[in-house]
């Protein structure tokens, strides 16, 4: 039998979930941002917010690797993303959609520290 399973002592369930649901709310509320400056924005600025954090990676980060970069690298374009999903939400959701947004944000911080240090110092192999 194969084992498929991805295991990272950096990153738990929890904190890569949040991850997740941060990436889910950059993608939705920047290109919506960005829809009062120009309707042609939108569809670009989507696919660079999916496409960065989809194909650049960190080796022993993730389990599918498509173009290896430094664990500083996956910190900017993953800091991008975050900016993003802290700025964009109060200025095209309401108080409490952004305010749920933020707190998602804070807490996908606070829990992915450990693996952040770790992207710092380079990735080494676990």
């Amino acid at each position: 039998m194969i084992n498929n399973k991805f295991s990272h002592p950096y990153d738990t369930v929890f904190s890569s979930t949040l991850r997740f649901a941060v990436e889910l709310i950059a993608w939705i509320s920047g290109p919506w941002t960005v829809s009062y400056l120009s309707h042609w924005l939108i569809i670009p600025t989507a696919i660079m917010l999916v496409i960065l954090p989809g194909i650049f990676s960190t080796p022993n980060d993730k389990k599918v690797i498509l173009v290896p970069v430094s664990g500083i690298v996956r910190i900017v374009i993953e800091s991008l993303l975050y900016l993003i999903a802290i700025i964009a939400p109060w200025l095209v959701w309401s108080n409490i959609s952004a305010g749920i947004a933020f707190t998602i944000v804070i807490l996908s911080i606070y829990l992915g520290t450990p693996r952040f240090k770790w992207l710092l110092k380079g990735a080494p192999y676990i």
